[in-house]
């Protein structure tokens, strides 16, 4: 049975659906677990530079061990995220010990924001019959009413993703679903996807934020790279190829070195590497920069 009760009533700021999670590891309601982890972790993503740490959840469940975040915006023992699978069945709880040691004998239940009943994942609420989401993925354990986004589950990703199955392929070098756009154009690298911004350090595969695929084949959420090139740094992180076409300003540099001849005094010859090609080469040296007789870029280094 569906019961089609208006959906914008209910939900997140994250997914409209008609139904709530009790976190895995604190047994705490959130409407999805977006929310359990901006509530329990906050991250000071962009000025968190401090080498990672593992800690157990702040339930110590010894279950969710998951990197510690750099936020003090939340204790140390408190922070934590929830494995994206782990909202399965309906969850039993017994405390041992102390207050805050839980031993979980099952996973946790889906609550429905109708009647509250709690139960296993399911589309249509096993109490009112309310259908928790028009869009369902029994695999991810996933309920969304905005079937706009056109999401579709990816099972060699292992997630859902939006878009339109057919508007994706699936890469099995990087390891990760790309637009049909970049079929033919992108440079694979091994399991591209499942890493961490080189910027912000969040994990890309998992991530909601929009990721753009720079010319080396590493990538980088979008807002991250304008980010980069609001304070003009315009290599890969990762690589120090050219994150863009830049044959505007390899072109502006030409002029400048044109127009500043060095004196005789300081005319040498020095070794360079380029970042783009790899190639080393010997050149005058010069103030301003030095460009790479191979493909005439100026992203290049110093070497001897």
């Amino acid at each position: 049975m569906e019961l089609d009760s208006g959906s914008e009533q209910y939900g997140c700021a994250h997914y409209k659906r008609r139904c709530k999670i009790r976190a895995p590891c604190c047994g705490e309601v959130f409407g999805c677990r977006h929310c359990h982890d901006d509530a329990k972790v906050e991250t000071l993503r962009v000025t968190s530079f401090l080498p990672l740490r593992f800690w157990n959840c702040s339930a110590r469940c010894f279950v969710c061990f998951v990197p510690a975040q750099d936020s003090l915006a939340v204790s140390v023992r408190d922070r934590h995220e929830i494995p994206r699978h782990e909202i399965k069945l309906v969850g039993v709880f017994l405390a041992l010990f102390l207050p805050r040691l839980l031993c979980f004998l099952a996973a946790y239940p889906v609550i429905c924001s109708l009647c509250n009943n709690e139960q296993e994942v399911k589309q249509d609420c096993s109490n009112c019959g309310a259908r928790l989401g028009k869009y369902f993925c029994g695999k991810c354990n996933f309920f969304d009413d905005d079937v706009s986004k056109n999401q579709f589950h990816c099972d060699r990703c292992g997630i859902c993703r939006t878009g339109g199955a057919d508007n994706f392929f699936h890469c099995e070098k990087c390891g990760c679903c790309y637009s049909f756009v970049l079929k033919d154009s992108h440079r694979c690298v091994d399991r591209a996807m499942h890493q961490n911004c080189p910027i912000c350090f969040e994990y890309m595969f998992e991530s909601a934020r929009d990721i753009n695929v720079l010319r080396c084949g590493h990538m980088i959420h979008v807002e991250c790279l304008r980010e980069m090139r609001a304070h003009r740094r315009f290599s890969c992180p990762v690589c120090l190829k050219s994150a863009c076409d830049m044959s505007d300003a390899w072109q502006k540099l030409d002029r400048q070195v044109a127009a500043s001849p060095m004196p005789a005094i300081q005319k040498k010859m020095i070794w360079i590497l380029c970042n783009d090609c790899g190639a080393a080469s010997e050149v005058q040296f010069h103030i301003l920069a030095h460009k790479c007789p191979g493909c005439s870029s100026y992203n290049t280094r110093q070497t001897g």
